[in-house]
């Protein structure tokens, strides 16, 4: 036990209850073997979480110089004691995403969180509004919307199941703001279709007592971020202006409000989407 002395009265916090606030718990992170995703699966193992990686390829960190601190990052939530399994399966492919939640409830028998994480603007061009390809819209569309509706209709079965879970989308700042010219229009459009599902199946599965949230992160450092060129001088200059805090953020930053939405601290907070952006959406 230890005082903490900001608390009213001086509250005793058991910081061994805080560190296994999820013991117990199996959660699913797409799209985790490097970035966002990564930061993600570690932050709720270090919480007493048994998580189960998933992403198209298990060695990504690779592409873009990110350095793990184990082989995997399956190996990296086992260093930290707890259970972990590596699902190579694509979130586009409704069948391979039904399979990937059958054998996390053959493996652990429960699924208790959902973080859907895969996705990004992975379609290279300009996405002009009024220009923009079909078949580069509907690409995106599947990437992001459509990854993230298989990997909630598959979770939402064993979770209703069992009356509870907590599901955490991830949108995007994009999904919130439209920015001048009309360009990036197909991920914009994407994750703001996520951002709205996210309110229609919070209201669905609420009886079942099911929290489906959202983050919108906006000018974060991640490995694919920093490999594009978003660390040089020049162009945190010009975001740093965008941003009410004057920093970039990490995938610590948008971590931490992963760990309040599926942890008890988020009880009675669903349908929601919260912007992780510094600032950069102020209403």
């Amino acid at each position: 036990m230890m005082l903490n002395s900001g608390a009213p009265n001086g509250v005793l916090i058991d910081e061994k209850e805080e560190s296994v606030k999820l013991e117990g718990k199996v959660a699913l992170v797409t799209g985790a073997a490097r970035g966002l995703g990564r930061a993600y699966a570690l932050r709720l193992a270090r919480l007493g979480a048994d998580v189960v990686i998933n992403d198209v390829d298990m060695e990504a960190a690779k592409q873009y110089g990110e350095e793990l601190t184990a082989p995997t990052v399956m190996d990296e939530v086992r260093a930290i004691g707890r259970r972990s399994l590596g699902i190579v399966a694509d979130v586009t492919d409704r069948i391979a995403v039904n399979r990937m939640v059958e054998q996390i409830l053959d493996e652990f028998g429960h699924l208790d969180i959902l973080v859907n994480n895969a996705g990004g603007a992975l379609v290279p061009g300009p996405s002009y509004a009024s220009s923009v390809p079909e078949q580069d819209f509907r690409r995106m569309m599947d990437i992001n919307l459509m990854g993230t509706i298989f990997c909630c209709q598959a979770a939402a079965v064993p979770m209703k199941a069992q009356r509870s879970g907590k599901i955490v989308n991830v949108g995007s700042q994009a999904g919130l703001r439209s920015q001048g010219g009309g360009g990036g229009t197909s991920y914009s459009v994407a994750k703001a279709a996520i951002h709205h599902y996210t309110r229609k199946l919070a209201s669905e599965l609420g009886p079942y007592n099911i929290n489906v949230n959202c983050i919108a992160p906006g000018w974060i450092l991640s490995s694919r971020a920093i490999a594009s060129g978003r660390n040089s001088p020049e162009t945190r200059a010009r975001l740093e202006e965008e941003i009410a805090l004057k920093r970039l953020g990490t995938p610590e930053d948008c971590a931490k409000v992963v760990e309040f939405l599926v942890t008890d601290l988020s009880d009675y907070v669903t349908g929601q989407i919260i912007s992780v952006c510094g600032g950069v959406c102020l209403f």
